[in-house]
């Protein structure tokens, strides 16, 4: 299977127009925490950050089997991480703008809000995550809303 880096490297190539830097730390991290048996299902990058003209705080965002990781590493020492797992997932909201789409993921403790991401990008994101966060859900017995 592909290395975590080479698939960020798939993405980037697929949507060049995200803002991203620095890849190849962010990825360490989520090398770093990836549990046994845990594998990297999708990956995509970003801006940690609400506001558009934030083109500084890059992030790794992985789905793997078991649950959604966002990594960033810090420019001179340590880094961040947020675990998200299904029990924890409530929502994920999809903004389109004029350049860019901003992703908000809304979790019972925190929101994480993603900017600057391919506009093209956009839809298969929330299509990748949200489909195993339902069935994910599922499996905990937690049922999703129904559709209106």
């Amino acid at each position: 299977m592909n290395s975590i880096y080479e698939q960020i490297k798939t993405f980037k190539n697929k949507y060049g127009f995200t803002m991203s830097f620095r890849l190849k730390a962010h990825t360490r991290v989520i090398e770093k925490h990836l549990n046994p048996g845990e594998r990297v299902t999708y990956i995509f990058a970003a801006q940690l950050s609400e506001s558009p003209v934030d083109i500084i705080h890059t992030c790794v965002i992985a789905l793997t089997n078991r649950r959604l990781l966002v990594a960033q590493k810090k420019l001179l020492w340590g880094y961040n991480l947020y675990s998200i797992t299904p029990d924890l997932f409530n929502d994920l909201t999809v903004r389109m703008g004029l350049i860019w789409a901003k992703i908000t993921i809304d979790t019972v403790k925190e929101v994480v809000y993603l900017s600057n991401i391919d506009k093209k990008a956009a839809v298969e994101i929330e299509t990748k995550i949200t489909d195993f966060m339902i069935r994910e859900k599922r499996r905990y017995g937690i049922r999703p809303p129904a559709s209106p």
